[in-house]
């Protein structure tokens, strides 16, 4: 059971209270969690990753276990801590501004 922490305003697009718990088939990698997420939850397509190149927003962060994930390929197996339910799969909206 992968754990998932979203942003405020995915939760509330989502209509979701608090964390995701998801079923995720080995191996566990960046594409097969949000592609479950988005399976879940489909109101949440397009709002992380590009609909048409499947690229992630430039506005959202991935993490686990104290890594960025981000920048890693959506095919990257995530850390054992969070295919193992351990440590959560946290989605961050990037704040920037001036």
């Amino acid at each position: 059971m992968i754990r998932v922490e979203l942003p405020y305003h995915l939760r509330m697009l989502g209509k979701i209270a608090g964390d995701v718990e998801l079923e995720v088939a080995a191996p566990v990698t960046l594409r097969s969690v949000l592609d479950a997420l988005e399976s879940r939850y489909p109101m949440l397509r397009g709002t992380m990753r590009d609909h048409v190149t499947g690229a992630r927003r430039p506005m959202i962060r991935f993490y686990a276990c104290e890594r960025d994930l981000s920048n890693e390929s959506i095919d990257a197996p995530v850390p054992e801590a969070v295919a193992s339910g351990a440590e959560p799969f946290l989605v961050i909206g990037a704040i920037a501004g001036g």
